[in-house]
């Protein structure tokens, strides 16, 4: 004999009951990921404030070093301290001091050390993308 009195409730969810998955444009990734490079430690809370996962900002971040995400990467410099060699007391006083600098794809560029630095990242462009 069926029992009438507690027959179990069936939920039927469908596909439209749960939210979808975000689409981000490569100009909010970008955003985002900028973000997470300012400051000490900043992938957890950067990926908490925008209801991103960290494993995600994560692989934006390795896409956004290796120029896979938005355009071209702008070029970064990275900072360079002389130190004089024995007995010269001021290495910008000597005309003949050059700076090497090796490419991400073997290339070398040697410059003079007074470069203007918007010529430089013009010849790094030229000599590293082509």
């Amino acid at each position: 004999m069926a029992d009438r009195k507690f027959r179990p409730e069936i939920e039927v969810l469908s596909a439209e009951d749960v939210p979808r998955r975000r689409n981000w444009d490569d100009a909010d990734k970008i955003r985002i990921v900028e973000e997470s490079f300012v400051g000490h430690r900043q992938v957890s809370a950067t990926a908490r404030r925008h209801g991103v996962s960290r494993s995600l900002l994560t692989t934006w971040r390795r896409q956004y070093r290796e120029g896979e995400l938005g355009g071209e990467p702008s070029p970064v410099f990275a900072p360079l301290t002389l130190l004089p060699e024995p007995g010269v007391s001021d290495p910008a006083a000597c005309s003949d001091v050059r700076v090497e600098i090796v490419l991400g794809n073997g290339r070398r560029l040697v410059v003079p050390l007074d470069v203007d630095p918007t010529v430089l990242a013009r010849l790094i462009a030229v000599v590293d993308g082509g």
